[in-house]
């Protein structure tokens, strides 16, 4: 069986692998078959098993072919209409969408108003000429009503009709159940049915890869083939799917008899026969084909498919029944869950399209689909698993529990790399990828296991500094395609109009702000044409004029960059010039992501990597504390976040001056990159989570601090945040600009009691901190005291030139 599997995994070796070595196994002697597809499995899809939560739409019961073992396909006389109605067809999918499906399946018989003047006459008063046209437009309404992805089984059609679907569905398919033309005759179960020639199935496959239309297909088991056939069939989708790439997923479905049917008495496939074919069928299709067994169809036992080699359930619907085989109801999913970690597995939802299509959507999707399947996925291409969204309130039940769940027996490798961090030896890039790829019990893990690490070595206290923060200008002339901040000189396109402050008015936020108990403000701004480096020393020269014992923590390292150049100075001799006029420390924003392929999309014109990096070392160099930040969840991936954290890891063990990590998760809403339709709509609260116990584990224990956005997390998710490796709130801030440009619901202002309240939650001390995180002087401490409430800030409005004025 071993000589077997090296073979099947051998592309050229595949055809001479020889079928005698699968048809000699049955499940009395076939424990090496199971163990080679599994291993064979595990090898390309690791522990994960999918499912699509899909909505089914049965378009039309007609059908002009008459098989002998199908109750979808009805006449006329027992249907009360043809076809559903648009409104039909929209309740559907709304109500789908509602429960929270991805995908919506429309099944519909092949070319009926070829048979049936109903059919004909149905379509006449819709206004449609074909089946395939209806289909066509019901896929566009649901699209642009409900958002819910279309995967549409047309049956037979032309290249053309493919190619009007592949504009509103984002994969379609069609079952190639046999390539025996024996089945075909008179007395076999496809008689009288001309849509199922195999050669006529083969070559819509075969159109369809030509067309880069993401495609399932599979065998229908069970209906009077041989085991020799089966394989013949299988042989002929992976020759295909070797020309194209194309086949994204195989069905194996074993045949039920069902009442009213000419094949009621015809005996079904035994599970051992059912398990012999999938296993066949991995060990013929290799490690990375995504191979699907429907669970309904075997009731009790659906989770010892797993131990064939499946790697998908397929479509499960929370509310609709499965139409082509009505008497077998879907598990629900809390059921498939558990059901799939007996077996030493994780549940994952996916899309109609899978991970590996969609990580190259202008390859395998039409660009109007596009940002409908980028608002649905995670950063590892697989359905977003719950509600939470950046900058908005509410978290699902399953989102809640993830601390709480624990990982199967099988946990993928996980506990290995939890050892390794925790014993203080730094992770590579697959070990932090891995982790990043945590879900469900495993995410709870590794969440857990970074609290330790929090607890060991930064203590039980959460800490808070009391800043303001006060963004100058909103002008630049950088285009970010995640900022929705930044605006031209004359913007307005975005929230808000384009301000400019004066000194003064910087100045009088910076001394109400230390009347409020700041020890810290902190600066930012756009990047105005105007500005230059003696405009950052202007500001800084007016705080601490007015304010000598403020910490002043500003300016990114793209104004450091932008200011040294403007004079004509190294960056590192402009960051002594700073340091010398009172600048305490800089926030180490505009990283983004520390990966020049990301950057180029979402900030092309930006400091590049070298060059963040090149700004932060010069600090570092000059004395200058930074704290280190990634902005994430829009077009990047957990190779690129394990990778940004390396990246900071080999500059902290260098200069060591770095205090904090703080990740800032993408905020979509108004960001333009997302409303052009290029980015995801931010990570998913399981990967915010884990973007912070991730950092804490893979920054160990170079980086003591993991600080959590209050502004772009909410409440609730803070509190998750203390619970997974986060030992720091971050400001109190007073004012808060650029999250709420972007769409952020959450407040300007996070007061010290409130402070106290989210560490009381979790059972921790809250401690207040200078920006350096030293003690702060008793009569700095701003406790329980009540401030007056802020003055309404001006921002003044930009005019032609820069309102802040230097010699």
């Amino acid at each position: 069986m071993n000589k077997l599997l090296r073979k099947t995994e051998n592309p050229t070796d595949r055809d001479t692998a020889g079928h005698s070595g699968l048809l000699e196994a049955n499940l009395e002697n076939s424990h090496a078959l199971l163990a080679a597809a599994s291993s064979l499995r595990d090898s390309g899809h690791g522990n994960l098993v999918t499912y699509s939560p899909k909505v089914f739409v049965p378009l039309t019961h007609l059908c002009r072919d008459v098989c002998h073992y199908c109750t979808f396909a009805q006449t006329p006389g027992k249907l009360d209409d043809a076809y559903l109605s648009p409104e039909q067809v929209l309740g559907i999918a709304r109500t789908g969408a509602a429960k929270g499906c991805h995908e919506v399946l429309f099944t519909l018989g092949d070319k009926p108003e070829l048979r049936y003047a109903a059919a004909r006459k149905a379509l006449d008063k819709l206004g449609y000429t074909t089946t395939i046209d209806y289909l066509e437009a019901m896929c566009r309404l649901v699209l642009d009503e409900t958002g819910l992805l279309p995967h549409v089984n047309p049956g037979i059609v032309t290249g053309e009709q493919l190619d009007r679907l592949r504009a509103v569905s984002v994969s379609q398919g069609l079952m190639l159940e046999s390539v025996s033309e024996r089945l075909c005759e008179k007395g076999q179960p496809h008689y009288g049915s001309p849509d199922k020639r195999p050669a006529e199935r083969l070559k819509v496959l075969e159109l369809a890869g030509e067309r880069r239309i993401p495609f399932t297909t599979g065998i229908l088991i069970g209906i009077g083939e041989t085991r020799e056939e089966r394989l013949e069939a299988l042989r002929a989708i992976r020759d295909i799917h070797d020309r194209h790439g194309h086949i994204q997923e195989i069905i194996i479905q074993a045949f039920q008899p069902k009442p009213g049917t000419r094949m009621v008495d015809h005996e079904p496939p035994g599970f051992d026969d059912l398990m012999w074919t999938i296993a066949a069928a991995r060990l013929l299709l290799g490690p990375d084909m995504n191979i699907q067994a429907p669970p309904n169809l075997s009731s009790k036992t659906y989770p010892d498919l797993i131990s064939a080699g499946i790697n998908d359930w397929g479509g499960v619907s929370p509310v609709t029944p499965d139409y082509v085989n009505p008497e077998a109801p879907w598990p629900d999913i809390e059921s498939l869950r558990e059901s799939t970690g007996s077996k030493g597995k994780i549940l994952a939802p996916r899309l109609a399209l899978y991970p590996e299509y969609i990580s190259d959507l202008e390859k395998w999707t039409d660009p109007a689909l596009r940002p409908h399947v980028l608002k649905r996925i995670d950063a590892g291409g697989l359905a977003r698993d719950g509600i939470w969204i950046t900058g908005q309130p509410g978290i699902g039940k399953a989102e809640q529990a993830v601390l709480r769940r624990t990982a199967p027996k099988a946990s993928g490798g996980i506990d290995a790399i939890l050892e390794r961090s925790m014993a203080g030896d730094a992770l590579d890039e697959e070990n932090i990828v891995r982790l990043f790829q945590a879900r469900d019990g495993e995410a709870g893990a590794v969440m857990r296991a970074a609290d330790q690490l929090r607890a060991e070595m930064a203590g039980e206290e959460v800490t808070f500094v009391v800043t303001r923060n006060i963004n100058y200008t909103n002008v630049c002339t950088y285009r970010c395609g995640f900022c929705a901040f930044s605006k031209g000189r004359g913007a307005e396109s975005l929230r808000g109009k384009p301000y400019d402050l004066t000194l003064e008015e910087i100045v009088r936020r910076t001394v109400e702000a230390r009347e409020r108990g700041a020890t810290e403000v902190c600066l930012q701004g756009g990047i105005h044409p105007d500005y230059t480096g003696k405009t950052y020393l202007a500001i800084l020269k007016a705080i601490k004029d007015a304010v000598p014992d403020m910490h002043v923590h500003a300016f990114s390292p793209l104004e450091i960059f932008s200011g040294a150049a403007s004079l004509g100075l190294p960056v590192r001799q402009f960051l002594e010039t700073l340091r010398d006029a009172g600048l305490g420390s800089l926030p180490g924003t505009a990283a983004e992501i520390l990966v020049d392929d990301v950057r180029q999309v979402i900030c092309p014109d930006k400091l590049n990597t070298a060059e963040w990096l090149m700004v932060m070392e010069a600090a570092h160099g000059v004395g200058l504390k930074t704290t280190a930040t990634i902005m994430f969840g829009h077009v990047d991936s957990y190779r690129d976040w394990a990778r940004h954290l390396l990246t900071l890891r080999a500059l902290q063990e260098k200069t060591g001056g770095f205090t904090e990590f703080v990740p800032l998760p993408f905020v979509a809403r108004e960001a333009p990159l997302f409303k052009l339709g290029r980015a995801r709509r931010g990570p998913t609260l399981r990967e915010a989570l884990l973007m912070h116990a991730v950092a804490r584990l893979a920054l160990h224990p170079l980086i003591p601090n993991i600080q959590v956005s209050w502004t772009k997390m909410g409440p609730q998710a803070v509190e998750m945040a203390l619970r997974a490796g986060v030992n720091d709130l971050g400001g109190t801030l007073m004012n808060e600009s650029i999250s709420r440009a972007a769409g952020s619901e959450f407040g300007q202002e996070l007061p010290a009691p409130e402070m106290a309240r989210f560490a009381a939650r979790v059972g921790r001390p809250i401690r207040q901190r200078t920006t350096l995180y030293g003690e702060v002087a008793e009569n700095d401490r701003s406790g329980n005291r009540n401030f007056p409430p802020l003055q309404p800030s001006i921002d003044i409005p930009a005019g032609k030139y820069s309102n802040i004025v230097v010699d």
